[in-house]
């Protein structure tokens, strides 16, 4: 779930706790864990309310001075339903940040990280990428989406979509600029490209 920079203080003190959404149709799962700003939160509860009937306490567990300051901020269309998602922070590592530092790799490590990389690749509309994408960052890191993207003559969101997808594996790492390589992804292509020998 997206949440702006604003809110993540109240999200990891606690004092922020609910969020009011305007959606079509739920974006979130009651019970399910999401990735935030602020850490993993689980979504205790999921309910279509007035927003007229928004009251100032709810707003400021939601990070706001008061209910017509968040009724003001509400996105979305105005004929979509208004959702209030109560949720809390789990005080638990983000299994994906665990993958990430994990770089003790044996052979059949490499060889499952090989294989999904081969189904990205196969599954791409403009041929293979991951090898190329892997390699930018290791060369290129901290440095901005649009301009990688632009080195390899891709579209800046479409790069970006790919390089979660190598995120997901605990390949990359997001930085507050561009990315860098996991200690995984570092491991994965040196077991994959060694170093020559002198």
């Amino acid at each position: 779930m997206l949440f702006a920079q604003r809110f993540v203080p109240g999200m990891a003190d606690g004092t922020v706790t609910v969020t009011f959404r305007r959606w079509r149709r739920p974006q979130a799962v009651v019970g399910r864990r999401y990735r935030t700003p602020a850490g993993m939160i689980a979504v205790d509860a999921l309910d279509e309310v007035d927003p007229a009937a928004i009251t100032d306490d709810d707003a400021r567990r939601a990070g706001y001075p008061d209910a017509a300051a968040l009724r003001a901020d509400l996105r979305g269309p105005d004929d979509a339903p208004v959702l209030r998602v109560a949720f809390h922070v789990v005080d638990e590592p983000d299994p994906r940040a665990l993958l990430a530092a994990d770089d003790d790799l044996g052979a059949d490590d490499v060889a499952a990280i090989t294989a999904r990389l081969a189904r990205l690749d196969a599954a791409a509309p403009d041929g293979p990428w991951t090898a190329a994408v892997l390699a930018l960052i290791a060369e290129q890191p901290a440095v901005r989406a649009g301009d990688l993207a632009a080195r390899l003559g891709r579209e800046r969101l479409a790069f970006k979509a790919d390089v979660r997808k190598l995120k997901a594996l605990g390949l990359t790492e997001s930085l507050p600029v561009g990315y860098r390589l996991s200690p995984r992804g570092e491991a994965y292509r040196r077991a994959v490209s060694p170093p020559p020998r002198g």
